[in-house]
């Protein structure tokens, strides 16, 4: 499916009839999930702010829902052509997305500002993520997160991480593998099947985001919400089919690449948003059955880092294995996660600011 071809022939049909056409290239997106949440509107905005800043030349014509391809195919399909650009979930790929599933691991804090700009940097910032993406046919365009990672359980609480152990737990990336080596029974469910899984008794947390309970209802079934402070799942973004990009002109590319830089900002301010009204209704008692929230202790949140260093080291080793420099990549993304809390510290966050 290529937004080219469809172009120039619209334009050569136009000139034959001796008229002018207007021009708008349209670029054809695929995306897994349905029409509504945090990343949804990121891409209506997204499509708004392409069209403004090239004067109606860009558009996404955005296929929700899995049309063009499940979340499990999207980097083959990309690169394949399928669509011209698409949402990529860098877990489902750990070999191809190497590079990106930094994002996923607890370098960077729970602030999803902070977490958006580290990871927008290093996958701009460095030639050796550029040219194995190319290597992919694919280009980076921008990045969206799932957020900090917290725990929601039915019947039970975690306080600390000794609560942990002898849990049935649904999981998300290396938290989750954390939350087993810590002693939980991880249980493989998508997080669409984790209402069903409390619902029934299958599990009795699930791992997830703030804004997800709402939006999946968990707070039907949930008792308590442990927020943890640890960490959060970045590496999730759009990306292009690089033949698609190529055949851009250099305004056109120059459009994508300030629209996905600015991004960050904007789905930062969605999913805080929706994050703190998430935690807000909870605290209150706003939803028919009470959720108690409850808050992991620093020296709690420095055990579960040191869990996580095996996982670390697993994924230095596929780095590896795919011709990056893991070690520069850390250095990369932890300096830009020093850099953007400084900014957050002393400025707060951009659009509050005067």
């Amino acid at each position: 499916m290529s937004f080219v071809n469809t172009t120039l022939a619209a334009a050569a049909v136009a000139l034959s009839f001796g008229t002018v056409a207007a021009a708008q290239t349209t670029i054809f997106y695929g995306h897994s999930g349905p029409a509504r949440g945090t990343v949804p509107a990121a891409l209506k905005w997204f499509d708004g702010r392409i069209g403004e800043l090239s004067e109606g030349d860009l558009k996404l014509d955005v296929q929700w829902g899995g049309a063009l391809f499940k979340a499990s195919a999207s980097v083959q399909s990309i690169g394949n052509g399928v669509a011209d650009a698409g949402s990529v979930i860098s877990a489902y790929f750990q070999k191809e997305m190497a590079a990106y599933s930094l994002a996923d691991l607890p370098l960077g804090g729970p602030n999803p500002w902070v977490g958006l700009r580290a990871t927008d940097h290093l996958m701009r910032s460095m030639p050796q993520i550029t040219e194995n993406l190319a290597r992919q046919n694919l280009v980076y365009i921008g990045t969206f997160t799932a957020s900090d990672v917290n725990v929601a359980c039915k019947g039970a609480e975690i306080n600390s991480i000794q609560d942990i152990a002898g849990l049935k737990v649904r999981g998300a990336g290396v938290y989750g593998k954390v939350f087993g080596e810590l002693g939980a029974t991880m249980v493989n469910l998508s997080v669409y099947e984790a209402y069903q899984g409390l619902d029934t008794g299958l599990i009795d947390c699930t791992q997830g985001y703030s804004y997800i309970v709402p939006a999946l209802k968990w707070h039907e079934v949930i008792d308590s919400y442990t927020v943890l402070n640890w960490g959060q799942i970045g590496g999730y973004g759009m990306f292009m089919n690089k033949q698609s990009y190529d055949a851009l002109s250099d305004a056109q590319k120059a459009v994508l690449t300030q629209a996905g830089t600015e991004l960050a900002d904007k789905f930062a301010q969605i999913v805080i948003g929706a994050n703190s009204k998430a935690l807000d209704a909870m605290r209150a008692d706003a939803y028919d059955r009470p959720v108690k929230v409850l808050e992991v202790s620093a020296e709690e949140r420095a055990a579960l880092n040191t869990a996580t260093e095996p996982f670390l080291d697993d994924w230095k080793e596929n780095a590896v294995s795919v011709g990056l420099d893991p070690e520069k990549m850390i250095e990369v993304y932890t300096q830009a996660v020093a850099e953007y809390t400084a900014e957050f510290e002393a400025k707060g966050y951009p659009w509050e600011r005067n």
